[in-house]
């Protein structure tokens, strides 16, 4: 130990020593006290699935490239969309002229990015008390609810049925809906 760090430790020692015996540590050692950082083990916590335990072990094996690959599959696969990641903001007015320049023109450019809507909403407006059977099997179906829960969707619309769903989608999902006797609509 330095001369210094030693000497501060003896007053810290002598202080404790010398104060009230409601103010003084403990009898156990500090040693005792001492719990393990999770930067110092040498274990991670280890998820208690053998299955996700596994995976785990196959994905920290994985190169850079690969797991960018492995996230862009999972994404087409699971149907998620891109997000925009947020980023630092940019500069004030007062701070410059460049960065208050590049504001409008990239506003211009999320304009058409706007117009061009790719994921809608489903919410089912209403339906036909006469088609309410096969609606509601046609939610269980789309949904994958069981038949009392699907039963309380379809009483309850207008509701939203599905998010972020494929204009492609959307639209067969509409067609099938309306050929039912029910109404839904994109947003």
């Amino acid at each position: 130990m330095s001369a210094p760090a030693s000497r501060a430790l003896r007053r810290c020692v002598c202080n404790a020593k010398s104060a009230p015996t409601y103010l003084r540590p403990s009898t156990v050692s500090l040693a005792q006290h001492r719990t393990p950082r999770r930067w110092q083990s040498t274990e991670a916590a280890a998820p208690t699935n053998p299955k996700i335990a596994g995976i785990v072990d196959q994905i920290s094996q994985l190169t850079l490239l690969e797991t960018a690959d492995l996230v862009s599959a999972l994404k087409t696969r699971l149907n998620i969309p891109d997000m925009p990641v947020g980023g630092f903001m940019a500069a004030g007015p007062g701070s410059g002229g460049a960065p208050a320049a590049a504001a409008p023109a990239e506003e211009e450019e999320a304009a058409p990015a706007a117009q061009e809507k790719t994921l809608f909403n489903l919410k089912l407006e209403k339906f036909d008390a006469a088609a309410k059977p096969k609606v509601i099997k046609e939610i269980k179906a789309m949904l994958g609810l069981s038949l009392v829960d699907s039963k309380k969707f379809v009483e309850s619309a207008p509701k939203m049925m599905k998010e972020g769903v494929p204009k492609e989608e959307a639209e067969k999902i509409v067609e099938t809906l309306k050929a039912l006797g029910a109404t839904a609509v994109m947003e």
